[in-house]
């Protein structure tokens, strides 16, 4: 029998960024089908249109940060898993959205590369 395809929606306004953590979640495992979409209302689309399974998104985008999106995934999808995954972390901002009932929160490390080594 096969697996079943977990469909995350991962919400970020860098799309090479975007574009890397799919390539990474799907070749860590083979069931991860991500959608990825660079603004929340993009994002608002494809969770109404699709079945998605798990929600991660960026905390510091454009129009809408990460806190207020999960909100809005909350009324209407309270029961998917919402993962923050930012660069902009800090307490203030991890004990806020652990307040407002996120699942998971990560902070972007930035690679070696990134920082000029």
């Amino acid at each position: 029998m096969p697996e079943e395809i977990t469909h995350i929606l991962h919400v970020d306004d860098e799309p090479d960024l975007s574009g890397l953590v799919k390539e990474v979640l799907e070749r860590e495992d083979e069931t991860f089908e991500i959608v990825t979409e660079t603004s929340v209302e993009d994002g608002l689309n494809q969770l109404q249109k699709n079945g998605i399974d798990c929600v991660v998104s960026d905390y510091d985008m454009p129009k809408a940060d990460g806190l207020e999106f999960l909100e809005v995934v909350q009324e209407s999808h309270s029961e998917t898993p919402f993962i923050l995954f930012t660069g902009k972390g800090s307490e203030e901002v991890a004990s806020t959205a652990i307040s407002r009932g996120v699942t998971d929160y990560y902070e972007k490390i930035p690679s070696r590369s990134r920082q000029g080594r």
